[in-house]
């Protein structure tokens, strides 16, 4: 037995049995042994060939012909160091945050919020933005979509001011204040007066870098306490607004700079608020008696300079900017300034930029009055009312210069018009939609126009009017804008609500009669796609079965479909939303043909993905249906041709490991999906090693238990008894190369725990075999790992080693073999290697016993105790197999042992010698060892005597004698 008392857990056995290296001959005898010290350095030195020198002649064909440079180099930098060095104490990437460059997003998010704003109560600002509600659509939302859609390949110019230098004596101190105002009323001027540059020959990118400069150079003049320059730079940006050279590019310039404007009109108000707050802070609603003195006479200061701005621009745009600083000065301030500002729009010439500067002042007084609803109307009616310009002389012949059609510069106002009328449409009574249609008939139904109001009106509204918009949508003229966008938006509002039940069919044939004759693939599709929920919602699979028809039609011709693959994946997202009767599906004539369309690898799998989780969640009871099995059977099929691709996320280490907990309970049946996951998993953990060069950080250590954690969890879920003991085995060979050395002792035990677990047999190709041959290749390889694993200060001396042992002892082996034996042989070995000062191998940042112990005696006599009983189980052994006359077992198993004790026994002590030599005589007894193998090993115990530490070999080998086979 291994272990003094009967324990029932592996990870708690504790073999204290005796024994010091000690051995007795086949006689009985006792014998004290030990194993022999090694240097395994010096063993390889001698084991590798001697190089031996070859000289050449003069000239040899294949010699490399040297050139030697003896010159010396001048002009050397004195003091320079290597760039080596500087590169050796680089500290290694953290894998998991390198996809963010060390920043914490959120913490980056707050230091620029931080920065723009003095501190200020977030209450108070999230009231006030609340006041239109959560149903309103800001305009951050619209801002992206904004600047991606209208781009240019146009060269920008920008105007930049030049540093102001001031001139002249000192003033004196009586009139130290007049001459600050004096100055700087002068270095406004002198900005008006043409000192500044002009930067030609930007590129888009270039130009909204060079913006983002000015708002930065803004927040940092007003930090530094330079008002008047701040007031510079805004006045600056709002002159660019008046610039429609590049008239594609206007509306995205309009985005970009009126960010400057809202951080302008965000300083100025908090500024005040600032003055406001001493000695205790304002209320949110605070009124006009709250405010002190000094705060009311800046705030009318910031008023005076905005009005001594000379042009009206940007006049008009800064004085909207700090438009809610009104509300320091007076209750009906804003009431008043915003007609006002709305009448001085009014001298813009330019019809798209004073569309622009209507919806920048309704953006304002939507933050700050969003229930004065009067302006809107006005900057509305305004709007309509400058419509007749489009079509003069001045903006068709900038349209002729610049090179742009009509349709394309109308498209230019869609931003503007939708959001003055999104700011009129909110939370508006439906009678104002019909006035709004009213006055669209009386401008010859204006498409642009008509499109934004039916985005801009709930969809309730404009579903109650269908019909009617349908009748002003033929009579637009379709130069101007094209009708298929029009119904586009009309779908769109369908889509969300539903028309009167007897108008439904009429409205689909109506609209379907234009979009069918869209020429344009991709302008088909866009409009097609949004009318499919309309038809699913309504109506039966002949209908949608039409309109799939109509779609394969248009979109086959030069493959089409292949710029179209976002929109025909939502028409299958949308028939799959209202469709979950299978046989339904199915049954449609052109259903399948769809699917065909998409002939990209990783679109169609994605589809069929969609398709299967519906089948799945909807289709609650069996079918026999042939149609329906023979579909999906397809799309299984197509699912399962593609699980050949890979997946691979890059750096980002955690979405690779979240892919692997989502793809462990996708495919939780399937057991090679699971094993091929646990090794994904591991090899993501060496990746992590290697990134880090084995030096982990606190989030990568985590990162790397994370992963011991997934295994350790999916391993026990896999059937296969040696699927498991090699996983367990390489996820704690992992876990111990990372450090982790408490997940790699869960994984050591709970391989020793299933060792029981192993049945005598197992299916190999459909037949059945002995399991003998897998059990004892898996336990030599744990008994090498066990080498480099540093005992538990918890459960005593080489527990894991008497753990296995003990396993091994317990269990039931087949008649008449020798595995057990054959492993109690192979522990030796392992034992041997343990005693030894310097270990052979090792795992790098990782205490093996030989540093945990440092040779302490008592270590060493537990193993010499454990390596008495390994050896008197042998040769119990070999004794029983003398009686059964089983001697060609017996003569192979003294053999192996004679071995091991060649190699790692101390052959000086002459009983030790002498059980050597009695073992090499029992396997040699009977002639069942082969002479080839006999004679090689004399040759090399005799090449290995030749070593000065080994002469005592010499001796040996002369009372190893070969026998002739009888």
């Amino acid at each position: 037995m291994f272990s003094p008392a009967a324990q029932s857990e592996c990870s708690e056995t504790c073999v204290s049995s005796h024994a010091d290296w000690k051995g007795v001959c086949l006689s009985v005898c006792c014998v004290t042994r030990r194993s022999r010290g090694r240097n395994y350095d010096t063993e390889l030195q001698r084991c590798r060939p001697e190089a031996a020198p070859v000289e050449f002649g003069d000239y040899h064909p294949l010699k490399p012909i040297m050139v030697t440079d003896t010159k010396t180099r001048r002009g050397a930098r004195k003091g320079s160091t290597s760039s080596s060095s500087s590169s050796s104490s680089s500290v290694p990437p953290d894998p998991l945050s390198s996809m963010l460059d060390g920043t914490d997003p959120l913490s980056m998010f707050a230091a620029a919020s931080a920065s723009e704003t003095p501190a200020m109560s977030h209450s108070r600002r999230e009231k006030e933005e609340e006041a239109v509600g959560v149903d309103f659509e800001h305009w951050s939302s619209k801002r992206g979509e904004i600047l991606a859609r209208f781009t240019t390949t146009e060269k920008l110019s920008i105007v930049n001011d030049k540093p102001v230098v001031s001139a002249g004596k000192a003033p004196s101190p009586g009139s130290a204040v007049s001459e600050k105002v004096r100055t700087r009323l002068e270095e406004l001027d002198d900005l008006e007066e043409g000192s500044q540059r002009e930067l030609l020959n930007l590129s888009q990118q270039d130009y909204a870098n060079r913006i983002e400069e000015l708002n930065q150079s803004l927040k940092e003049a007003w930090a530094s306490d330079q008002k008047v320059k701040a007031l510079k730079i805004v006045i600056q940006c709002s002159k660019l607004l008046s610039d429609t050279s590049v008239i594609q590019f206007y509306p995205s310039k309009f985005v970009l700079i009126t960010d400057i404007l809202d951080t302008f009109g965000r300083l100025v108000y908090d500024r005040i608020w600032t003055m406001c707050s001493d000695p205790r802070p304002l209320p949110d609603s605070f009124t006009v008696e709250d405010v002190n003195d000094t705060a009311k006479e800046t705030c009318l200061n910031w008023f005076f300079k905005i009005a001594s701005i000379r042009e009206l621009l940007p006049r008009l745009y800064v004085e909207a900017a700090i438009l809610k600083c009104n509300r320091f000065l007076n209750k009906s301030g804003i009431q008043e300034t915003l007609p006002r500002l709305t009448a001085m729009i009014r001298g813009i010439g330019d019809p798209l930029v004073a569309a622009y500067a209507r919806a920048y002042l309704c953006r304002v007084g939507m933050e700050v009055a969003p229930h004065l609803k009067d302006s809107l109307n006005c900057n509305f009616f305004d709007l309509l009312g400058t419509f007749r310009q489009i079509g003069g002389e001045s903006v068709q012949n900038q349209l002729v210069v610049q090179r742009v059609e009509a349709p394309e510069y109308l498209t230019l106002y869609s931003p503007a018009i939708s959001w003055i009328l999104q700011c009129i449409a909110y939370r508006a009574p439906e009678p104002l939609l019909t006035e709004m249609m009213e006055r669209c008939k009386k401008l010859g139904n204006n498409a642009l126009l008509l499109n934004s109001v039916m985005r801009a009106f709930r969809p309730e509204f404009v579903a109650a009017r269908a019909t009617d918009f349908i009748g002003m949508i033929k009579d637009c003229d379709e130069a101007g804008f094209p009708k298929h966008l029009l119904f586009g938006s009309l779908g769109r509002s369908l889509a969300c609500a539903d028309p009167p039940e007897s108008e439904r069919l009429t409205i689909l044939n109506e609209a379907w009669k234009v979009i069918t004759k869209v020429r344009s693939p991709q302008d088909y599709i866009n409009c097609a796609e949004i009318w499919v929920e309309f038809t699913c919602r309504h109506f039966t699979k002949r209908e949608v079965n039409t309109i799939l028809a109509d779609i394969i039609k248009h979109m086959t011709p030069d493959r089409a479909f292949e710029d179209a693959y976002p929109q025909l994946q939502s028409v299958i997202r949308k028939i799959l939303t209202y469709f979950h009767d299978f046989s339904v599906l199915f049954s449609m004539e052109r259903f399948l043909p769809f699917l065909d369309m998409f002939q990209k690898d990783s679109v169609r799998v994605e589809v069929c993905r969609s398709i299967m989780e519906v089948f799945i969640k909807h289709q609650v009871e069996l079918t026999r249906d042939p149609v329906i099995l023979n579909a999906m059977l397809h799309i299984c099929k197509t699912m399962h041709d593609s699980v050949k691709y890979g997946v691979s996320f890059g750096r980002d280490f955690e979405q690779q490991l979240s892919f692997c907990v989502e793809a462990r309970a996708t495919f939780c049946n399937l057991e090679p999906v699971l094993v091929q996951l646990i090794h994904t998993v591991n090899q993501l953990a060496m990746e992590t090693r290697r990134v880090m060069r084995g030096s982990h950080s606190r989030k990568t250590a985590a990162f790397v238990r994370a992963c011991a954690a997934y295994s350790f969890i999916t391993i026990p879920s896999l059937s296969s008894i040696f699927s498991r003991l090699s996983l367990y085995l390489l996820s704690g060979q992992v876990a111990l190369a990372n450090q982790c050395l408490s997940q790699a002792d869960a994984f050591l035990k709970a391989a020793v725990s299933i060792l029981p677990e192993v049945p005598r047999s197992i299916s190999v190709e459909g037949k059945l075999r002995s399991s003998e041959s897998f059990l004892l290749d898996f336990i030599n390889n744990f008994l090498a790992t066990l080498l480099v694993v540093p005992d538990h200060p918890e459960h005593g001396v080489l527990y894991l080693v008497r753990g296995l042992l003990n396993m091994v002892q317990d269990y039931t082996w087949e008649d008449n073999s020798d595995a057990k034996v054959r492993v109690y042989i192979s522990a030796l070995p392992l034992l041997a290697a343990m005693s030894q000062e310097t270990y052979l191998y090792s795992v790098p940042k990782v205490d093996s016993n030989e540093t945990l112990y440092g040779g302490d005696p008592k270590f060493l006599s537990e193993i010499n105790k454990l390596c008495e009983t390994l050896i008197g189980q042998i040769l119990d052994h070999l004794k029983a197999l003398g009686r059964d006359e089983s001697t060609r077992r017996q003569g192979s198993l003294a053999f192996s042992l004679f071995g091991v004790l060649l190699s790692h026994g101390d052959l000086r002590n002459n009983k030790l010698s002498q059980l050597a030599i009695n073992l090499w005589n029992l396997s040699h007894k009977h002639g069942h060892c082969e002479t080839r193998i006999s004679v090689r090993t004399l040759e090399y115990i005799k090449h290995q005597a030749q070593q000065p530490s080994m002469t005592h070999l010499s001796d040996t080998v002369q009372r190893l004698t070969l026998q002739s086979r009888t």
